[in-house]
């Protein structure tokens, strides 16, 4: 089952002294941001309007309504800025998805076999990754997100087709020394 949350972006450190945060966003659009309302984290139960947002170096600059001292930024790091999934539109490529729409998918093999399911998604840097649990239990694999391996995303059935090939080996032991 889908999440009913994504995330757009995470608060940073503050920004000055006057309430300002660093704020790290996800979305294709930056801009995008303060049209979707409302902003919360991730349970839902606080909820952000931002007032001005600017461009930085690396991240952006905002100021949040209610946020007016450095601490109450500071109180802020490391936040996650959430909307509801059903605010967002939908991607508008057939192999665009949402994280949080991979989240919970079934894998099967290309046979039809059971393969496991998605518990999350990174993206540390050179794409996206699948960290799938295995059916049959075990430490979970990281699985690239690309065409080759994953040929076919079906979110109407909760599936996906994995195609695991190499990343799915046990690692060999290493070779023994020679003694000799």
């Amino acid at each position: 089952m889908p999440h009913d949350r994504v995330l757009l972006a995470r608060i940073g450190a503050p920004h000055g002294v006057r309430g300002e945060v660093r704020l790290f966003i996800f979305a294709a659009d930056p801009a995008a941001l303060q049209d979707y309302a409302p902003l919360t984290d991730e349970a839902g139960t606080r909820t952000f309007r931002i007032k001005t947002l600017r461009p930085a170096k690396d991240h952006f600059v905002a100021r949040l309504e209610g946020v007016d001292s450095r601490e109450a930024a500071e109180a802020l790091t490391n936040q996650g800025v959430y909307v509801a999934r059903d605010l967002l539109p939908e991607p508008d490529e057939e192999d665009d998805f949402y994280q949080a729409d991979l989240i919970g998918l079934a894998a099967f093999t290309s046979e039809g076999a059971p393969f496991g399911k998605v518990v999350a998604v990174h993206d540390f840097g050179a794409g996206d990754i699948l960290e799938i649990a295995p059916e049959a239990g075990g430490k979970t694999l990281m699985l690239p997100f690309t065409k080759a391996v994953v040929p076919s995303v079906d979110l109407k059935a909760g599936r996906l087709t994995v195609e695991p090939g190499e990343w799915a080996r046990e690692e060999a032991p290493p070779p023994e020394a020679d003694q000799g």
